[in-house]
């Protein structure tokens, strides 16, 4: 069995977005009642402090909270994959470590990078991983993102893979993933144990069709994503076709339009949570994007609309 099929984690893991107040403190009972519509929604795991959880503007003592607050929610309910990522190895390190043992199933790192000019060469983001791996016994997934301004080659994705022992997952979100996923199973072979999608699922279907197995999207409408990955994961392409159709102007709203905040808004107008807003100094959503949000996602009756009331 190839380690693509035997893979320990597949299918839709969305981005838990962090709830605050309207003054901006943490909410965390929005945040319980988040968690608990995601899993409702048919999430087949989650995944908590990425970019799309406003992790940049949390502190270190938040980042523990958070971790700490839903792990222990969660419950082993579903697989919850922890976002870590530091410029510094040893900060890496230590959070990849105190995730794994509050009962984290993952750690999502991307490569060492600080603002738009600060990088290493290829010989010190392998040692950051290599370091990482030899700290957890855990999978590491590698979050290959323009955020972090580093270019990561297939070959070197590849001899990662084939040679740090945790590094098994990939979450391919560069211009041209789908063609990046292929290339990357064709040449990895039994290392690859996880391609995965991202950008909020804008490019789902061409990755899939490129041997994506998981999907990494905004947590706002996992019902939706999980009728398209299940379809295709069932062989039922063209039914997955016209499921990407279907729910395609609500993905482009949040990949495009609405962005971070799209999933909060959803939530606030289905009473999962109780403020939308995003952490200072975050912009809030134009009235009219969300206005235009809110009609199209009425039109496929999600889950998050109604699961509140």
């Amino acid at each position: 069995m190839s380690a693509v099929a035997s893979a320990r984690y597949k299918g839709v893991f969305p981005v838990v977005p962090t709830t605050f107040s309207q003054a901006g403190a943490l909410d965390l009972e929005s945040q319980k009642r988040c968690v608990d519509f995601m899993i409702d929604a048919g999430s087949t795991g989650l995944c908590i402090l990425a970019n799309f959880s406003e992790q940049f503007v949390l502190s270190d003592a938040e980042r523990e909270t958070l971790t700490k607050t839903i792990l222990e929610h969660v419950k082993g309910r579903v697989p919850v994959i922890v976002t870590t990522t530091h410029f510094s190895t040893d900060v890496t390190i230590a959070r990849s470590v105190q995730a794994q043992q509050w009962g984290a199933s993952m750690v999502m790192v991307m490569p060492p990078y600080h603002g738009a000019t600060f990088r290493v060469p290829e010989a010190q983001i392998y040692e950051y991983f290599a370091r990482l791996s030899d700290a957890l016994n855990i999978p590491i997934m590698i979050q290959d993102a323009p955020v972090s301004g580093t270019p990561l080659s297939v070959p070197f994705l590849v001899r990662m893979a084939q040679e740090i022992k945790q590094v098994s997952y990939f979450k391919i979100e560069t211009p041209g993933a789908a063609s990046k996923l292929r290339e990357l199973i064709r040449i990895g072979g039994a290392a690859i144990e996880g391609p995965w999608d991202g950008e909020e699922a804008i490019t789902l279907l061409p990755d899939l069709d490129a041997g994506a197995t998981g999907a990494m999207t905004g947590g706002g409408f996992p019902d939706g994503i999980r009728k398209i990955v299940d379809a295709y994961a069932a062989g039922r392409r063209e039914e997955a076709v016209a499921l990407y159709q279907q729910w395609l102007p609500l993905i482009n709203y949040e990949n495009r339009q609405g962005g971070i905040l799209t999933a909060k808004a959803l939530m606030k107008e289905g009473g999962v949570i109780a403020c939308e807003a995003g952490r200072h100094p975050f912009p809030p959503m134009h009235p009219d994007t969300r206005s235009g949000l809110i009609e199209t996602a009425k039109r496929l009756d999600p889950l998050v609309l109604r699961w509140g009331k």
